[in-house]
């Protein structure tokens, strides 16, 4: 069956804004015709419609709910564009920017800039956002190979398991690091071995991605630990069920 054709609006707003990636579907329309942002409905029917022109008009909405939505639109119709994502991960509104952090676990890999806007987050002072960082940076990056990138999401990985206040950022950095699996790594992730216990877990599991007599030290103390999932998790790793 052909898909529903697009939602179309007519307003106030200047249909020659410039929206990131958008070929302007109002431009040919006659003079005083013009297009205004959807609503969070309408975004959202997008997404599942296939039309990402109307998810890019909800880019410019004033209301951050449209703005969020519409990156979720546009991700689901596989319309996401780079310039769309770091527009949304400087958004002047947090919860767009969680929502493009979230995106970026999956969306543009490869764009150096979203690294870098990422490694950025990684500094927030917002536990929540510092969390999800360090999920999509360890998603982007699984089991990468050493470069000058990568090496600088170790190191920030591993600032943030070791150093940060909070344990969820700790627990998800430590996730991060066991994704990667580089070796630089794996002093943090042995340094989290002896941390909450939530954390301690996480570290147990993220030793899987790591080789060496540390690492089986590491393990052989862990079947020892007073917390019982901590204990199960070095087990099935030490001796796992056929």
């Amino acid at each position: 069956m052909p898909s529903p054709a697009p939602v179309e609006r007519t307003g106030l707003t200047n249909p020659n804004q410039d929206h990131p990636g958008q070929n302007h579907p109002g431009q040919d329309r006659p003079p005083g015709s013009e297009l205004t942002p959807p609503s969070r409905i309408e975004v959202a029917v997008a997404g599942y419609r296939n039309d990402p022109e109307t998810a890019r008009l909800g880019l410019s909405s004033t209301d951050a709910r449209v703005r969020s939505g519409a990156l979720t639109a546009l991700a689901r119709a596989s319309a996401l564009e780079t310039a769309m994502l770091l527009n949304g991960l400087t958004d002047p509104t947090p919860s767009v920017v969680r929502r493009a952090v979230e995106l970026s676990s999956t969306e543009s890999r490869g764009a150096t800039a979203v690294d870098d806007s990422l490694l950025t987050h990684l500094r927030s002072d917002s536990q929540m956002l510092v969390e999800v960082a360090a999920f999509a940076l360890g998603e982007r990056h699984q089991e990468a190979s050493a470069s000058t990138l990568v090496d600088a999401v170790v190191a920030a990985l591993s600032r943030v398991a070791v150093e940060h206040a909070d344990p969820l950022a700790r627990e998800a950095a430590v996730a991060a690091l066991g994704s990667v699996g580089l070796p630089s790594g794996l002093a943090a992730v042995l340094s989290a071995t002896t941390d909450k216990a939530t954390v301690r877990r996480r570290a147990v599991l993220a030793l899987a991605a790591f080789e060496g007599e540390e690492v089986n030290e590491a393990l052989h103390r862990a079947r020892t630990d007073r917390d019982w999932q901590v204990r199960q998790a070095a087990e099935d790793l030490t001796n796992p069920r056929i």
